[in-house]
């Protein structure tokens, strides 16, 4: 997995820059969204590694399958991706990509790991909150842990706020044994 990361990178980078230049950052995330999905399909990778197709009949495949929905430089995109064997790292150079978005558009990532579903009005505060701790826009994601016990678990990059019952009985047996 590192190995295709490491691969993905440069494809990534070059994607990004080309967006960038063109202003098409939300349309090249859709596009490489797309391309990802058609590329992580167990029956198409097992069409890039099938000498029985061409080159240009993998990319016509992958072209048909993402809808024709690639503009000219996307389109080239593939083609590229084709010409070096790299199509099925796919998945890695978008999400390379959605990084360099975001840290592009000063966006951070946030799991918020709750012990019971959070309501609507208890996410948007959350998050008002968490935007305002953070100084910047959040793409949150929720999900539901039930041993937690109670409270919330928030990782934002690198950093985790841990305000969840299971940690605070965490931290205290810490105490104790200390």
């Amino acid at each position: 997995m590192a190995e295709n990361v490491t691969i993905a990178r440069p494809y990534a980078d070059a994607a990004f820059e080309l967006a960038r230049g063109a202003g098409a950052l939300e349309a090249w995330s859709e596009a490489l969204d797309r391309l990802a999905t058609v590329a992580a399909n167990p029956d198409m990778q097992a069409c890039f590694t099938d000498p029985k197709f061409s080159e240009d009949d993998v990319v016509k495949l992958v072209l048909d399958v993402a809808n024709g929905k690639l503009d000219g430089e996307q389109q080239n995109f593939v083609r590229i991706l084709a010409d070096s064997e790299r199509l099925q790292v796919l998945p890695e150079i978008r999400d390379l990509f959605v990084q360099l978005k975001n840290e592009h558009e000063g966006v951070k990532e946030v799991a918020i790991e709750s012990a019971f579903p959070l309501d609507d009005a208890t996410l948007k505060t959350l998050t008002a909150d968490l935007e305002a701790r953070f100084q910047a826009k959040l793409n949150v994601s929720v999900s539901v842990d039930p041993e937690l016990i109670g409270g919330v678990r928030i990782t934002v990059g690198d950093e985790v706020i841990d305000a969840s019952v299971r940690g605070k009985l965490a931290n205290m047996a810490s105490a104790l044994k200390n």
